[in-house]
């Protein structure tokens, strides 16, 4: 899925294709908004939420949509044909660019006065206005007995971490996946370097967090698995964590982050 970086690289791009112009087509494939048609509507403004898209449009209304494990959103010529099949989820065009919502996991057309219907439960924006590592650090400090590792990727707590970054956080901070929250004093620490890494990769493609990259070269654990850690030289280990049909992939070095 992908993670507060990514999310943020693409409202840009949909900023930069639709903001301040007129919708000259607007099409819902989805069966809820079938009917809805924005044609004539400027779009106002694309932000980023986590890893959740707002679009909003003349008219008090918003797009919301999220890319959930392989969504996303191609920008081409408005004279390009669109790729058939069912894979298309909504197209948003104007005289010049269109954007097209291939896959997308959520499709919402709702107020904008109401969009903490779809965002409300969120937690700070690593990447947002709004980022307050305090209020984050008390809202994971509501679970005590959880793992840091599930916490992390909870998005009520913090909104924009995944499976990479958190990876990359907790080797980084010398933190075993499984410790539980309350036994980690200073949980600031940790918010704000998984704030520092996304921030540093919001306005290029791939994550590095190594300071380096080339390809190989670009994660401490994450893409690793079986392979020496680069600090110790211990395996890297991979696993799984989270409730039964909910497992996420983990990755972590048992010499640096013992348990």
């Amino acid at each position: 899925m992908p993670e507060g970086d990514a999310v943020y690289r693409t409202a840009a791009r949909l900023r930069g294709a639709l903001d301040g112009q007129a919708l000259t087509r607007s099409d819902f494939r989805v069966p809820r908004h079938a009917t809805a048609d924005l044609t004539g509507r400027v779009v106002l403004e694309t932000a980023s939420r986590g890893k959740h898209l707002l679009t909003r449009v003349e008219g008090g209304l918003t797009v919301h949509t999220h890319l959930r494990m392989d969504g996303s959103w191609q920008i081409m010529p408005a004279h390009r044909r669109v790729p058939g099949g069912d894979q298309v989820r909504l197209v948003l065009a104007n005289s010049r660019w269109q954007a097209v919502g291939v896959r997308l996991g959520m499709v919402d057309l709702l107020k904008t006065a109401e969009e903490s219907r779809v965002v409300g439960h969120l937690g700070p924006d690593l990447l947002g206005g709004d980022w307050d590592p305090a209020e984050a650090v008390r809202r994971l400090r509501r679970a005590p007995g959880a793992t840091i590792g599930e916490a992390l990727l909870d998005q009520r707590n913090l909104a924009g971490i995944g499976t990479i970054y958190r990876a990359e956080t907790l080797f980084l901070r010398g933190i075993w996946p499984w410790r539980r929250v309350g036994d980690i004093e200073d949980l600031e620490a940790v918010v704000t370097l998984a704030q520092r890494l996304l921030t540093a990769n919001k306005h290029h493609a791939g994550t590095v967090t190594t300071g380096d990259r080339r390809p190989a070269n670009q994660t401490w654990v994450y893409g690793r698995a079986g392979r020496p850690c680069r600090r110790c030289g211990t395996r890297i280990s991979r696993g799984e964590m989270g409730a039964q049909s909910q497992e996420r992939l983990i990755l972590w070095c048992g010499g640096c982050q013992p348990g």
